[in-house]
């Protein structure tokens, strides 16, 4: 998510702190979830349990992991999770539990390939839901993934976006994987409904000139009940220290990248400048110095070619 500095008061919904706060708090934090739910998929949510900034570790430690920001799981069945996934397999039906995945995007520019970042998410989310040795994935549970957003994803204007896998030969056919893609944008005015209008206006403007329904009343309650919590403004101001540490932190990695790929180039020039006059370099040669990026190969290759008498010799070492 980009980055703008604010005051707490300023904050919106649609901004992450603020979103993760009312998600997580003991007092409201379940019904905000429930409201902004069944408002935006049009249907009433049953009783959830939430869980804000969830880790999802990667598959091994050189693999990258995510983190989720509102985790929503909603289930008629009244036992555990293990319980609920058991018990569909037992009886030989789909899970009936459902999971909720709320991320709130502030992006500049959203084609910095979303749809396949939700891709991504979604398959560890799924991954994390199956155990060793389990074989009946009837236990997954359905997964909605909704990204709440301030600028079009699409650009036709619509304020929801509903994506579902299915067959392009048959129509008709029901592929019923159970995922939900859900991409709302605060602006849109194609589609949906008033409801959900006004909604998504008041998430991505959250002042109290936004409130034109009950709904949208009852989330700036919790949105100022929230705000005025001293513990609220004082965990603001950790995740301001917390974001400009992380700032810094890319301005460095991305000076340090830089002067690595500068490193990087220097080093292929210093090569081809060796060989040069040993020789005319093969097109295969010449390729795989150019598509080489280990600068530690690339420093080899340089004091190989300095040594080297003939281009024949370079080859067989490198």
């Amino acid at each position: 998510m980009s980055y703008t500095k604010k005051k707490l008061e300023e904050l919106n919904v649609i901004d992450d702190f603020l979103m993760n706060r009312l998600a997580s708090d003991a007092a409201v934090g379940e019904e905000f979830c429930r409201l902004l739910l069944s408002t935006l998929l049009q249907r009433e949510i049953g009783k959830v349990k939430v869980t804000v900034q969830k880790m999802m570790p990667p598959l091994s430690p050189d693999r990258k992991g995510v983190r989720m920001d509102v985790m929503v799981e909603e289930a008629e069945d009244a036992g555990g999770e293990a319980d609920a996934a058991a018990m569909c397999v037992k009886e030989m039906k789909v899970c009936d539990r459902k999971v909720y995945d709320i991320e709130p995007h502030l992006i500049k520019g959203t084609d910095t390939g979303l749809a396949r970042r939700n891709r991504f998410y979604q398959a560890l989310t799924d991954s994390g839901r199956m155990k060793r040795g389990q074989k009946d994935y009837r236990a997954l549970p359905d997964l909605y993934v909704v990204t709440i957003l301030d600028e079009d994803p699409f650009g036709y204007d619509y304020m929801a976006y509903s994506i579902r896998n299915r067959c392009e030969e048959v129509e008709e056919l029901a592929y019923e994987d159970g995922l939900h893609f859900y991409y709302f944008y605060t602006q849109g005015n194609q589609g949906g409904s008033e409801r959900i209008k006004t909604m998504l206006r008041y998430i991505g403007d959250s002042r109290k000139e936004n409130v034109a329904d009950e709904a949208t009343g009852k989330l700036h309650a919790f949105t100022e009940s929230v705000k005025i919590q001293p513990e609220v403004r004082e965990s603001y101001m950790l995740w301001e220290e917390y974001e400009d540490m992380m700032r810094e932190e890319g301005r460095k990695e991305g000076r340090k990248e830089g002067e690595a790929s500068g490193k990087i180039e220097e080093s292929k020039a210093t090569v081809f400048d060796l060989l040069k006059d040993k020789g005319e370099i093969p097109p295969d040669t010449a390729g795989r110095i150019n598509g080489e990026e280990d600068l530690q190969i690339l420093r080899k290759w340089v004091r190989l070619a300095a040594k080297t008498d003939s281009i024949a010799g370079f080859e067989a070492e490198m």
